[in-house]
């Protein structure tokens, strides 16, 4: 792999896609261009493709410091499963897709929970060597205080 394709900080973080943290998270860490690899999701939740993206982040892209961003205010803490399932099949999708819709949307019960709930699942993966520095923050998105939570 590509020097280039590597972090200058050696970092990946962990974020969530909700469109205010655009720029505003980049600012807030004093992060550039080609600083970090940044994964997003709905929620900042940790998946099982969120865990694959992180090991080739340590082991192809030596990363050895991850940051897990949540942020208040987030939308997955007030979404309404049943609202989502109807609009799906609404929309057309296949009414027997049938997940367990809460598990696989994400839906959380508490933003600086979740942060704390991912890092621990991070710090204790089998698939993640322990000389990894795993910290999780939560982000203020009225007034941009990044506060470490673990």
């Amino acid at each position: 792999m590509s020097d280039n394709a590597k972090p200058r900080k050696k970092l990946a973080i962990v974020s969530c896609m909700d469109t205010r943290l655009v720029n505003f998270l980049s600012e807030r860490l004093g992060i550039g261009p080609g600083d970090a690899k940044v994964i997003k999701n709905a929620g900042n939740i940790i998946t099982d493709d969120t865990l694959r993206s992180l090991v080739v982040a340590i082991y192809l892209l030596d990363v050895n410091k991850i940051m897990i961003v949540g942020h208040t205010d987030c939308g997955m803490k007030s979404v309404d499963i049943e609202d989502i399932k109807n609009k799906m099949i609404e929309r057309g999708a296949n009414p027997y897709f049938t997940p367990n819709l809460e598990q696989w949307i994400g839906k959380i019960d508490s933003e600086e929970d979740n942060v704390i709930k991912g890092t621990d699942l991070i710090k204790n993966h089998p698939a993640i060597p322990k000389d990894i520095e795993v910290k999780g923050y939560i982000l203020d998105i009225v007034t941009g205080n990044l506060k470490q939570l673990c």
